[in-house]
């Protein structure tokens, strides 16, 4: 079996945790950002869990870490 690549884009997108779920940043986090309000500008700091229909295409992007 050849190896397989990683997909550079999603892995520098998707977080995996320890207990191999993984893990993403919300959209929208950088751009205009100063005009945001400061409640709205800490919510981007929190990772949010990939939903449940996306894990198995994003792991078949990401094959070493998930």
């Amino acid at each position: 079996m050849p190896k397989l690549k990683t997909h550079k884009g999603a892995k520098a997108r998707f977080h995996v945790t320890g207990s191999g779920k993984l893990m993403r940043r919300k959209r929208m986090s950088s751009h205009l950002r100063r005009k945001k309000p400061k409640k709205v500008t800490r919510k981007y700091d929190a990772k949010l869990h990939v939903d449940k229909a996306d894990v198995k295409r994003l792991s078949q992007l990401i094959p070493y870490d998930a």
